[in-house]
């Protein structure tokens, strides 16, 4: 699945006033993977910045002098966007903005809804965290996301910021086979305090005794199968064979 993260800054807060996108910042993700894939523009968006805006972005009209019109970029945004899930945080206000810019280039209303979902992070959160704060800066807090260097927002920053919160919000990080971070990590300590294999003969075999494992072993799989019973949401096979099947398959 190819997802986009998403986000912009603008002169103001209403483009039917006028206001434009001075900035855009978009992170690619593929199956929960982040790629190397991104789209990032300053814009000039030929008009002043409002004061309000500038305090919390910090972008001023004289660094985008030189940075390209939306128009000169628009296709190349368009293309990077069509057929992906958006996923922003506070979603109307940014398809706001860039309905209005694609429809003054001559596309029409709606484009992006033309050729993308979209998920509002904003809304997720309000479901889950009902009542509470759920800002950006908030869901970096509740979720253990390092946000340390967002003194000013900034579209690409805070897209790959969004793109923490929102695995976390859904699951948590997963690897190339699904499991979590979690589950890795408690493979990690399960597999260091592990006996060394040594090379066996054959002949030996019979010789072998059993070894029990020791009550540090025993608590470290009970978490690894506690685990796999919470990403499986307790839909294991385990919990589901009688203790005599058990029994014939020791």
């Amino acid at each position: 699945m190819r997802q986009i993260i998403l986000d912009t800054e603008t002169t103001g807060l209403e483009p039917g006033q006028g206001h434009k996108i001075i900035e855009i910042g978009a992170i690619e993700m593929i199956n929960r993977r982040m790629t190397d894939n991104t789209f990032h523009r300053y814009i000039n968006p030929q008009r002043e910045i409002e004061e309000a805006a500038t305090e919390i972005h910090g972008i001023r009209n004289q660094y985008l002098k030189d940075k390209p019109v939306f128009n000169a970029i628009a296709v190349e945004l368009l293309e990077f966007l069509k057929g992906a899930e958006l996923i922003i945080h506070n979603a109307p206000f940014d398809l706001g903005f860039l309905n209005h810019e694609f429809k003054v280039f001559g596309l029409g209303d709606g484009v992006i809804e033309q050729h993308c979902q979209v998920l509002d992070t904003l809304i997720m959160a309000r479901h889950k965290h009902p009542g509470q704060k759920n800002n950006l800066d908030a869901l970096c807090r509740r979720y253990g996301v390092d946000n340390t260097q967002r003194t000013l927002h900034g579209a690409l920053l805070d897209a790959e910021i969004l793109a923490d919160v929102y695995l976390q919000m859904t699951g948590g990080q997963t690897t190339l086979l699904g499991e979590s971070e979690a589950l890795i990590t408690q493979s990690g300590a399960m597999q260091s305090s592990q006996r060394k294999a040594v090379k066996i003969d054959p002949q030996d075999v019979k010789k072998l005794t059993v070894t029990k494992a020791n009550t540090e072993e025993l608590e470290q799989h009970a978490k690894w199968l506690a685990l796999l019973r919470k990403e499986s949401k307790d839909d294991v096979v385990w919990d589901k064979v009688a203790d005599s099947e058990l029994k014939m398959m020791e």
